[in-house]
């Protein structure tokens, strides 16, 4: 049910065989394919439970969001609750803490370690590739006057970080580690480039050229914002490798 315990089994080369919401999970995530033989068993909230009886699988795996289908899912199979992105430590050290789960549940516990490391050494020779870079600010549109501000417990604040960069937003942000905020409240970092995470709200494509209130934040004016295509926001390593990535090029691409 869990969209951050899917791309992780499948970066373990363990992959589920049901997922819920496939192709919204794709959208959000970035992922043009999966592997094959996953099935899409319908909605997280609301899974179609004969369709997940029918795969019989091992384990039923889902995050505290969705525990409240515990009662109707622990029929089918025993359910394994990972609470990535509650507070308890730091995120990176949770990230790992749910891989190393991941791997002794699919019975392949070197992939834990194989994926870690690898994504450790990744964001390191990444880091080693930027030059300075001005301070950042990492949004994602809500609609054409909201977003999500990404700070302390995020995924997105947990990669700078590995990268050397410097986030500016220190505002209280919730355990998915995000402020929602009114598009005016970033007219104040006057120094901040702007990083706008996709995808963006339906029909806003052209909506931000043309919004009078976006074109004076300074960023924009001064031509320091950078789009970077999808990344699941509250993801596990694979998402944090992709951020890093997307982000680096991006960057050097200026």
């Amino acid at each position: 049910m869990d969209w951050t315990i899917a791309e992780t089994l499948i970066a373990l080369d363990s992959p589920p065989v049901g997922l819920a919401e496939i192709p919204q999970y794709q959208r959000w995530a970035g992922v043009e394919r999966l592997p094959s033989g996953v099935l899409d068993v319908g909605l997280r909230a609301q899974p179609n439970r004969e369709l997940i009886a029918q795969q019989a699988p091992d384990h039923v795996l889902l995050s505290p969001l969705f525990m409240r289908l515990s009662d109707q899912l622990s029929t089918i199979a025993p359910i394994t609750a990972l609470a990535t992105y509650q507070p308890g430590g730091p995120l990176w050290q949770r990230l790992k803490r749910t891989t190393v789960t991941l791997a002794k549940l699919s019975g392949n516990q070197a992939a834990a370690a194989t994926l870690i490391d690898g994504v450790e050494t990744y964001l390191s020779q990444q880091k080693a590739r930027l030059e300075p870079q001005p301070p950042l600010l990492i949004v994602q549109f809500i609609d054409a006057r909201h977003l999500r501000v990404f700070g302390e417990h995020s995924l997105f604040q947990a990669v700078v970080e590995r990268l050397g960069l410097t986030n500016v937003w220190q505002q209280p942000t919730n355990q998915w580690g995000f402020s929602t905020v009114a598009l005016e409240e970033l007219l104040s970092y006057s120094d901040a480039a702007i990083i706008i995470v996709e995808p963006l709200p339906s029909g806003m494509d052209d909506g931000i050229t043309s919004n009078a209130l976006w074109q004076q934040l300074p960023a924009v004016k001064e031509n320091r914002v950078v789009r970077v295509p999808a990344v699941w926001s509250f993801g596990g390593l694979p998402s944090a490798a992709r951020f890093a990535e997307l982000l680096s090029e991006a960057l050097l691409a200026r």
